[in-house]
């Protein structure tokens, strides 16, 4: 009966490790950097692009989680002075997207130091370039997405996303 003990024990403190969660099945972390488009101007947080990119992947299957580093207005040179704050060490892969601010606001285009530095980090990075808006359902502005636009959005990335973390 002992070594029974021994087995039920044993089997029931495997059960609970794998309940909890190995280290090896942590949600895996993606950063989405942009501007106003990733931060989800003018609709709710849960309705922006990279909430919604997250509940498309977990729907699917997948442990991730999408943190939101979009801030309206940016540019290129913001997301790259804000990029070791925005971007952890532990980061399984980047979504830029860079926006129009650059053109509009006569800065400098950054992206290839962006895609550089993280590049040297070992970070991924997935581009979400201005043509994937076209076709996509847009706010009045004509300039961002509705909840629908973003949506949809969220299902096309979510591939590049799979193939990215590998699964």
């Amino acid at each position: 009966m002992k070594g029974a003990a021994r087995i039920l024990s044993a089997l029931t403190f495997t059960i609970a490790l794998w309940c909890i969660g190995l280290p090896s099945a942590q949600a895996q972390t993606l950063v989405a950097l942009g501007a106003s488009n990733t931060y989800g101007k003018g609709v709710a947080r849960n309705q922006a692009y990279p909430a919604q990119l997250e509940a498309t992947l977990r729907a699917q299957g997948l442990r991730v989680r999408v943190v939101n580093a979009g801030i309206n207005g940016d540019t290129t040179e913001g997301m790259l002075r804000r990029l070791d704050r925005a971007v952890p060490k532990t980061t399984s892969a980047v979504l830029l997207q860079p926006g129009g601010n650059d053109r509009r606001q006569g800065s400098v285009d950054r992206t290839a130091e962006i895609q550089a530095s993280l590049s040297a980090r070992g970070i991924p990075v997935i581009m979400i370039a201005n043509n994937m808006f076209r076709g996509l359902p847009h706010q009045a502005d004509q300039m961002h997405l509705t909840p629908e636009g973003y949506r949809m959005l969220a299902e096309t990335v979510a591939s590049q996303v799979r193939g990215v973390i590998g699964r």
